[in-house]
């Protein structure tokens, strides 16, 4: 056998018209959970267009979107309990905030002022939230996937019926660690869900000049693994296949794979030229398969939503998205004390000589480090003397 015998369908319910397609069950979506998650997939994309400007204009150093992918992030999220664990790989920001991360938490993380969880260690779109069980981003990829299921295997020890899901693209299933989970997790048998959103592109390379096979689906058989492929950017679709899923992991400690076909409509990441490697054609096809505008077509049949709604929750994202980004670039850096606080309980000699070290560096540059030299309580107007004083020495031939 060559595996081509092996033809994984794809689980789809909703049309682009957002009618239903045939022969399947009535939507069992409650009204309420229904608007609760097309308002996060508005607010994300919101959220997505606002910060990408605001990189452009300077005001923050990198972004990525979830432009394209909002159904299959925030679909997967709505079908899990509150208690069950996520990790995510760069772009489920969508998940945080259907757990309820405010636009503020995500502001404070991206410009990394004094009150970022993190405390301006990390880059922009490393999200992380202890209460809402949202494991820190990490820049490496695919490291999540093998965490998961330790993580799971503890879930699975504590018996309280919880499970983990795991979210990585199609390029991180590439990766060693994404077989090592695998293996492990169906040995165990643990309560993990591996979410694999197959956009099409590892970056710039196209999921065709990855793998052979038929996608990621097939890769769950040589793990005696349950999979199920789906439409991605069907909202519905994916909020049931994870429904079914974690019903499977936490009652049985099985593991299973869903592979969510979709397509990222934005560039890999503010860094990223997509016109590079991809066609305008080929976008314009998936803009049409656009997941909000579905979901926002299938709320209309059932009159639960309008195109004046549309319009005024649109203008307060909008706001609230502006006005957050505004209190958010206002406040002061972490302190700077705090770069050698939370890895010893109590800071050893050579840390807090090379603290003392920097400090005294700060004090001679402060124009060079304004966060720093703001935070160890330097004014602007000392600030901007110091630098001044900089341009003079350069300007006289002077050392700097």
């Amino acid at each position: 056998m060559t595996g081509d015998e092996l033809c994984i369908p794809l689980f789809q319910r909703l049309r682009q018209d957002g009618s239903l397609h045939e022969g399947g069950e009535e939507v069992s979506l409650t009204r309420e959970k229904a608007l609760r998650i097309y308002h996060t997939m508005l607010f994300i994309r919101v959220l997505d267009e606002r910060m990408l400007a605001a990189q452009r204009q300077g005001r923050l150093s990198f972004y990525m979107q979830c432009t394209g992918e909002e159904a299959t992030v925030i679909g997967s999220a709505a079908a899990l309990q509150d208690d069950d664990m996520i990790m995510a790989q760069y772009r489920e920001q969508g998940a945080l905030a259907w757990r309820g991360f405010s636009c503020d938490e995500f502001m404070n993380q991206m410009f990394g002022n004094e009150r970022d969880y993190g405390k301006g260690r990390q880059m922009p779109i490393h999200y992380g939230s202890r209460d809402l069980n949202y494991m820190t981003i990490s820049s490496p990829l695919a490291t999540q996937i093998p965490q998961a299921t330790g993580y799971a295997y503890g879930q699975k020890l504590a018996g309280k019926g919880q499970c983990t899901i795991t979210i990585f693209g199609e390029g991180a299933a590439s990766e060693g660690d994404f077989h090592a989970a695998l293996n492990m997790a169906s040995v165990h048998r643990v309560p993990c869900i591996f979410l694999c959103r197959n956009n099409g592109y590892a970056i710039s390379t196209p999921s065709c000049e990855q793998f052979a096979a038929d996608g990621i689906a097939p890769r769950a058989f040589g793990y005696h693994m349950q999979c199920i492929r789906v439409d991605g950017n069907d909202v519905i679709a994916v909020y049931e296949a994870t429904l079914a899923a974690r019903k499977i992991a936490v009652e049985t400690n099985q593991p299973v794979l869903i592979e969510a076909m979709t397509y990222r409509l934005a560039a890999h990441s503010s860094s990223d030229d997509p016109s590079g490697y991809r066609s305008k054609k080929e976008e314009a096809i998936w803009r049409d398969k656009d997941p909000i505008l579905r979901m926002r077509h299938w709320l209309e049949t059932q009159g639960w939503w309008s195109e004046e709604e549309e319009k005024a929750t649109g203008d307060q994202l909008r706001r609230e998205v502006l006005e957050s980004m505004k209190r958010a670039e206002k406040l002061a850096p972490p302190p700077l004390e705090s770069l050698i606080t939370d890895v010893y309980d109590t800071p050893p000699p050579l840390l807090e000589a090379q603290m003392e070290d920097l400090k005294q560096h700060i004090r001679k540059y402060p124009h060079a480090y304004p966060k720093g030299a703001s935070s160890m309580g330097f004014s602007a107007d000392e600030i901007e003397q110091s630098r001044k004083a900089h341009q003079q020495r350069q300007q006289g031939g002077q050392p700097a």
